[in-house]
């Protein structure tokens, strides 16, 4: 099986393999100056790490939601073991009924033109994030409010104690150089200033000397916007000191290279419609599958499938098993894990549940039902394609049949609640669990695809959302997963397959450090970034 997967995923390979080659060449014509070579002790680097944000850098609109936000600073943040700790917040209490988080900011802050940071830019900036339109969620946010001379006061409409990750993640702006264009040229208290921002092509930044912590050792790095195979070919050639990779590059050896392989919770899994079909949305899409609404077929598949093969084989061993949506995060239950390859046990389940042999071509029926399903991927996705491909065939013996088909992501969006969907999930906020499990959030948007629905999950989450404290939260978080009866894991309702979490891969340079990284959300904007004001060059 491992062998079957790798040359599948090599072959879809082989068809893109030489797709940037010419994007790379533009836009490293310029860019020798800043390249390492042995020996060398320097303050600039080269960077080749993901795409170019759509809508520019202007946290208010969700610029810095995964990874830092550069130009600028945060109220919290995390360590990279993702305990909370201080960045413009020297402190922060929240009261006994959980409606009013208070703030205190350090009076030492100035934004990298001069002017201090003061209370009024915090509520300006949660303000303007509030009637934005954007990614960011402050719904539950009625009010700030400014309690001198260095407090701000969060008035919530109702307790959330997911709401601490707007201060971990929500970078602050400047009230009086707060414009349309901001985010085309962005000004902040971060560690890093803008300078230059050629679109479709790269980003520069240099280091802001007004920063109020530990001052970045590299004072410019100049952002490469280029794909993944134009990104290898750069680091093939010594053009750049890092580069993101996908698992099919990563056997390659690279001259004065390390290939750093990063932990993540960047899961991909199938997304089953939960309940029968019938019904629609108000858009007029269909909702529900009468095959993946049986019980007995979720779990059977989450059984039978071999998920290390699917890391060796599609991951070239680059990633891991996943059980959740959050795997060794803080509010993780462990007691999701069970034992997968077990074909013994699903057949069990099925017949059971009663699926049997019937018709002499190895599809199981249950009445009139035929336990065959689609399973759409993102046809741009190769690793999504492949997973879904090994997927089907690993369960072929079991007696469900798998049609896999590639659709874009327009077409997906029609069909992903009445159709098997291989997506990919991951944060280091628990408000996704929530997202893509609570019955208030069926069909909305992309969240709770397949209507998912457990009134006992539910309770548990009100009761996170309503907790004082993460430690709080955490318990009934873990419980919504499986409390020894129910919860939406795999031990539960099933309502997904969780297959992988993949590796994030870099190519670095071996004399640049990156310090000690965090498991990695999932891969939209520059997550290993977080730490960027920490790296340096060894000697």
């Amino acid at each position: 099986m491992k062998q079957r997967i790798g040359m599948l995923f090599l072959l879809m390979m082989a068809v893109i393999i030489f797709s940037g080659c010419s994007q790379a060449s533009e836009a490293l014509e310029t860019k020798d100056e800043g390249t390492a070579t042995q020996g060398e002790v320097k303050d600039e680097l080269i960077l080749a790490i993901g795409s170019e944000p759509d809508t520019g850098f202007d946290p208010t609109t969700g610029w810095g939601r995964y990874g830092s936000p550069l130009f600028q600073s945060t109220l919290l943040k995390r360590d990279h073991e993702l305990n909370i700790i201080m960045d413009l917040a020297t402190d922060y209490h929240i009261s006994e009924d959980g409606l009013v988080w208070t703030v205190i900011l350090r009076d030492d802050v100035f934004f990298s033109d001069g002017e201090p940071l003061t209370v009024k830019d915090v509520q300006f900036t949660y303000e303007t994030a509030m009637v934005s339109g954007s990614v960011l969620d402050l719904t539950v946010l009625d009010r700030v409010e400014i309690a001198e001379p260095n407090s701000v006061l969060f008035h919530l409409k109702q307790p959330q104690s997911t709401f601490i990750e707007s201060l971990l993640t929500l970078g602050i702006v400047p009230e009086h150089a707060y414009n349309d264009n901001y985010g085309q040229e962005p000004v902040g208290s971060g560690p890093f200033t803008f300078v230059q921002w050629d679109k479709g092509q790269q980003l520069i930044v240099k280091a802001n000397p007004l920063y109020y912590s530990n001052k970045p050792f590299f004072q410019k790095i100049t952002f490469l916007f280029l794909n993944e195979d134009a990104a290898f070919a750069a680091a093939k050639s010594g053009q750049v000191d890092m580069a993101s990779i996908p698992a099919s590059f990563s056997l390659q050896e690279v001259a004065e290279m390390t290939l750093k392989s990063l932990p993540s919770v960047d899961s991909r899994g199938i997304m089953f419609p939960f309940v029968p079909s019938g019904e629609k949305t108000e858009a007029g899409y269909p909702i529900g599958n009468d095959v993946t609404a049986d019980m007995a077929i979720r779990k059977a598949i989450n059984l039978a499938v071999n998920r290390d093969a699917l890391v060796e084989g599609v991951l070239e061993g680059q990633g891991a098993p996943a059980y959740s949506i959050v795997d060794n995060l803080p509010w993780w239950n462990p007691q999701t894990v069970i034992a997968d390859n077990d074909m013994e046990l699903a057949k069990l389940i099925l017949t059971e549940g009663g699926w049997e042999e019937a018709n002499g071509d190895g599809i199981l029926v249950k009445g009139d039902l035929k336990a065959e399903f689609t399973l759409i991927y993102p046809a741009s996705d190769s690793t999504r394609q492949s997973l879904a491909i090994a997927t089907a065939d690993m369960l072929k013996p079991l007696g469900i049949n798998i049609l896999v088909e590639g659709k874009s992501w327009d077409e997906i969006e029609k069909l992903m609640h009445s159709n098997a969907v291989m997506m990919g999930w991951g944060s280091h906020d628990p408000l996704e669990m929530y997202n893509i499990y609570s019955g208030n959030m069926m069909g909305v948007e992309w969240y709770n695809p397949g209507y998912y629905s457990n009134e006992t999950v539910d309770a548990y989450f009100e009761k996170a959302l309503g907790a004082t404290s993460e430690e709080e939260a955490n318990d009934y978080w873990k419980k919504a997963q499986w409390d020894g009866k129910t919860g939406f894991s795999k031990k539960g309702d099933s309502p997904w397959a969780w297959l992988v979490n993949l590796n994030h891969l870099y190519l670095v340079n071996e004399n640049l450090d990156i310090g000690k990284q965090k498991i990695q959300p999932h891969g939209h904007g520059w997550p290993i970034t977080d730490n960027l004001a920490d790296w340096k060059w060894k000697d």
